[in-house]
């Protein structure tokens, strides 16, 4: 199901969240304070276990005891839905702090607490809120069900008060058309997407009602990590990808952070103009780390093997500083590209073996490196920063010129088209930065050693409709050199 016409009929449930904002653990992991980032879009099994809790299964329903819950059997044996939501990089991720609230204890003990006699403090840790844009989702299926199971849905739905937390307060609404406040964004089912996605399957709904009865006999004990069968995720393409299905998607974003030696804080970046040399680390690190997890690296990480034209490779691309007042155009924090061709194993591979690098060193670097930790600063480490949508994109590293010949719009479009993106309808070239921050690079800082040396300039592209990032174009752009940056009209587009 890759399209949706308006006029077709299909079941439709649309989902405004009353707060405009979301609040769910998608791993489980907000107990433990490591959430950074929250669930988006989300889950078709969420909505799932949200509609079975509206009236329960059984003897406990109240308002669709007629069909016997043939309404959720049917939507569970459906194949996953199109999810119409915000882009990520639409959404901002904030992270609660971590709070303590007074609980009443049967006994007095050690830990209670001075003014609440009786009671103690017990620490809970919210985890992570999330901010769309638009505070609107939908879940489309390509079908209808019977009159009377649609009935039955729509009963169910009425009777939702929340998803995720209490705290995320929805309105639910079911319709055979798409609704009309439907965003443009699609995140699809396919085989090669980048986000793993809950859904329902067959038996979802008899593992629930097993479930259920277990808590009624052994209280709070009794939990969903205990029922593997609940976890049946497939993968799904951000909108993102769809804008710019020829290209591809970053799969990790790192970071550098700060490190103390010999009551010494060392800075957690490192200057422009050793980009060569960072994305040569990166890459090397990348490559050990996936043969010590996962055996050989496969040709699209390491470039080798190829037997004809035409493929793609990883892009290994450093993160500065620039497009500001401020900005120096110091590196912040890396990110993997791979293309949309790279098989599903090999993408979640490799997004693994980013994750595990926890240090970059040699020639003269030496960082340490996490996984990006949901903050907007340090600015260029945030994934926000270069996914961004503009109409005019400027290069953070000069671009190594493909060819030897002229520069003009025939061959910067070519550039463009051979990085997956549409042709400009303007461009400038310089052989100096066009923004703050960007690098004005020597032709040693560019070129491969014991290679010939090619040409390379900052270029200033224009674009029709906007143009999603981050991307990068020349023949330097698998190793982080002609990474472009979007240019905004006022600072607020930012």
């Amino acid at each position: 199901m890759n399209s949706l016409d308006a006029d077709r009929q299909v079941l439709a449930i649309s989902v405004e969240f009353l707060h405009g904002t979301f609040r769910a653990d998608p791993t489980g992991s907000a107990i433990t304070g490591q959430l950074a980032t929250g669930e988006w879009p989300p889950s078709p099994t969420r909505l799932f276990s949200a509609l079975v809790a509206a009236d329960g299964t059984g003897n406990r329903c109240r308002v669709t005891q007629n069909t016997g819950q043939d309404e959720l059997r049917w939507l569970e044996d459906q194949p996953p839905p199109i999810i119409f939501a915000d882009a990520p990089s639409m959404c901002r991720h904030q992270r609660l702090n971590a709070r303590y609230v007074v609980m009443a204890l049967k006994k007095c003990c050690a830990k209670s607490h001075q003014e609440f006699v009786g009671r103690r403090g017990q620490l809970v840790r919210p985890g992570v809120r999330v901010a769309p844009r638009h505070p609107h989702a939908a879940f489309v299926w390509d079908s209808t069900p019977p009159a009377e199971l649609f009935e039955s849905l729509r009963l169910r739905c009425a009777r939702v008060g929340y998803l995720g937390t209490s705290d995320s307060p929805v309105r639910l609404r079911v319709d055979t058309r798409l609704p009309a406040h439907v965003m443009d964004d699609q995140y699809q089912p396919v085989g090669d997407g980048t986000i793993a996605v809950s859904v329902p399957a067959p038996g979802h709904l008899a593992v629930l009602d097993r479930m259920f009865e277990e808590w009624t006999k052994l209280g709070p004990s009794v939990s969903r990590s205990q029922y593997p069968a609940l976890n049946h995720s497939v993968w799904y393409r951000a909108p993102v990808e769809q804008q710019q299905a020829s290209s591809g998607q970053v799969v990790a974003w790192l970071q550098f952070s700060k490190q103390k030696r010999k009551n010494v804080t060392k800075s957690g970046s490192v200057p422009g103009r050793r980009i060569s040399t960072v994305t040569d680390l990166f890459k090397k690190s990348l490559l050990r780390q996936y043969d010590n997890l996962f055996g050989e690296p496969p040709p699209v990480l390491h470039g080798h093997g190829f037997l004809e034209k035409g493929y793609e490779l990883a892009r290994y691309l450093a993160l500065p500083d620039v497009g500001y007042n401020w900005s120096r155009g110091r590196i912040h924090g890396l990110a993997l590209w791979l293309p949309s061709s790279t098989d599903g194993i090999v993408r979640s591979r490799a997004r693994d073996a980013a994750l595990a690098i926890r240090r970059i060193t040699g020639d003269g670097v030496d960082v340490l490196v996490a996984k990006h930790d949901g903050r907007d600063w340090p600015r260029a480490a945030n994934p926000k920063r270069w996914q961004s949508k503009s109409h005019r994109w400027v290069t953070a590293f000069p671009a190594v010129h493909e060819r030897r010949c002229r520069l003009n719009h025939e061959e910067v479009s070519r550039w463009c088209i051979h990085a997956g993106l549409p042709k400009p309808v303007g461009f400038r070239s310089t052989r100096t930065p066009l923004v703050h921050g960007a690098l004005d690079l020597a032709p040693v800082e560019v070129n491969r050693p014991g290679r010939i040396g090619m040409p390379y300039s900052h270029v200033e592209l224009v674009f029709s409709e906007p143009v999603t990032g981050p991307f990068a174009i020349g023949s330097g752009r698998q190793r982080g050199l002609g990474l472009c940056v979007p240019v905004f009209e006022t600072q607020s587009d930012v």
